[in-house]
């Protein structure tokens, strides 16, 4: 595990590219060229915060990495938190620990940093990642519904 720099770039975007379909829900049917751009534009607005970008490698290679956000108080609460703005693993490393591994130097940055809390959002269907994050201790707080019109 190690801190990403701005060499990292382009493996966060390229990673980010490939996997961030899986955060869509079964619910919605977006364009996937407008999902990629979302996703830019996360990542462009994660960079103009405070955060860190940590990336997980195996045999010097990375393979996944996660944007931890350090400024972005809870919107109901306003008590200050760690925020995963996103968390990406390459399948072809997936179920291998480097999630759980991503997650605990999140949790550990987060605790430098001084935050009490580490936040997140997981797409409903995504069992895989929900059951990551439980065995973690994250429990739901709140649920994002939607209705399709």
């Amino acid at each position: 595990m190690r801190r990403g720099t701005v060499k990292d770039r382009a493996f966060v975007s390229e990673l980010g590219a490939r996997t961030v379909m899986d955060s869509v829900s079964a619910s919605r049917h977006p364009d996937p060229a407008a999902v990629l751009d979302n996703y830019d534009r996360l990542t462009k607005i994660v960079e103009g915060r405070s955060h860190a970008t940590l990336i997980a490698e195996v045999d010097a290679k990375p393979v996944g990495f996660i944007l931890l956000i350090d400024d972005l108080p809870d919107e109901v609460t306003g008590e200050d938190q760690g925020f995963i703005a996103y968390m990406a693993v390459d399948r072809a490393h997936r179920r291998l620990g480097v999630g759980a591994a991503l997650l605990a130097a999140a949790e550990d940055e987060a605790r430098k940093r001084g935050l009490p809390y580490i936040a997140l959002m997981v797409t409903e269907e995504n069992a895989a990642a929900r059951g990551l994050y439980e065995r973690a201790g994250y429990n739901t707080e709140r649920r994002l519904m939607c209705k399709t019109l």
